[in-house]
């Protein structure tokens, strides 16, 4: 910690996905010195998965934790100093920011890339939790192939819900969607799109009550909230949540656009906000896709607007200079 008290970095990274990692990985190669702050959840929500199998670069698969590892150890080796810190205050008045890293001490930074991702929203069920990676998700296009001729349930009623319900129809052998409400909260052609696909069933007025299993899911209980009847659904093998997702964006409320969410906003295909020198990328700007590998690219994406705008920025400061 004493050796960047009170220093000033060229870039400073906020989070340690596959965004924040890229972009150190990028930062690093152009002789940046990137320090990146990993946060409460160093590695991101790929800390959480076990098999991912739709990364390239990796055709036989690869375990989450251990993709993120082989992400930190690249951006080392080209000279990311990566930190089991968090950043928890920024002043945006001037450049360069002054930051406030875990409420002990402070640095500086001529450019800063934020890549604090997003959280899945879960039901907080213990078995739940405990069986996440394990028949637990909350994101069929990273793990729905698993579940090839299986039954699958999706936990949610709006459009995040019915676009999973229908791309796991492409593996599992039946659907059944559990929504606690009478009525989905979808948009008309999402929930036309749903309704008409035989392998999705509905369970109204439903929530769940607990996932069984111990390594794996091997069935659920579910209840009725207007009757109170319980019922096992000892064939499920796969849970999806799908409840929606929070940006981590709180640090920079009233200060960077945001939607009504708190998904960052940027400039058109760049990564630029509406702060010089402050970059945005991965899911804290991703309400759409949400794939590791899309959060790398903006990852690289910002690596480069951030070279690009010190570059300009010393070329400014020169000529005042001069």
């Amino acid at each position: 910690m004493e050796d960047i008290v009170g220093k000033t970095f060229d870039v400073v990274i906020i989070g340690s996905g596959p965004a924040g990692l890229t972009a150190a990985l990028y930062a690093a190669r152009a002789d940046l010195n990137p320090i990146v702050f990993e946060g409460p959840e160093p590695g991101g929500q790929l800390m959480q998965t076990t098999d991912v199998e739709n990364y390239p670069g990796y055709p036989e698969g690869v375990m989450g934790p251990q993709m993120m590892k082989d992400f930190r150890e690249q951006a080392k080796r080209f000279g990311a100093d990566c930190r089991y810190e968090m950043v928890t205050d920024i002043e945006f008045d001037d450049r360069p920011y002054k930051m406030e890293i875990g409420e002990e001490y402070t640095i500086y930074a001529k450019a800063i890339i934020i890549s604090t991702g997003a959280s899945a929203k879960w039901l907080q069920l213990e078995s739940e939790q405990r069986l996440r990676g394990k028949g637990v998700s909350a994101c069929a296009t990273c793990d729905g192939a698993f579940f090839r001729d299986q039954h699958v349930i999706v936990v949610g009623g709006g459009d995040t819900a019915m676009e999973e319900a229908t791309f796991l129809t492409k593996f599992a052998s039946k659907v059944t969607v559990l929504h606690r409400r009478q009525e989905l909260r979808a948009s008309k052609a999402m929930q036309t799109r749903a309704f008409a696909d035989d392998k999705i069933e509905f369970m109204w007025d439903t929530e769940l009550k607990e996932v069984h299993g111990e390594e794996a899911v091997d069935g659920v209980t579910v209840f009725n909230n207007e009757t109170g009847e319980e019922t096992t659904l000892d064939d499920v093998t796969g849970v999806f949540i799908a409840i929606g997702h929070k940006p981590n964006t709180d640090l920079f409320k009233g200060v960077l656009e945001m939607d009504d969410v708190g998904y960052l906003q940027t400039k058109g295909q760049s990564t630029k906000t509406n702060m010089p020198g402050i970059f945005a990328s991965g899911d804290a700007t991703d309400k759409v896709y949400r794939q590791a590998v899309t959060a790398a690219g903006t990852g690289c994406k910002a690596a480069l607007d951030a070279e690009r705008f010190l570059a300009e920025a010393e070329v400014r400061e020169k000529a005042v200079a001069e």
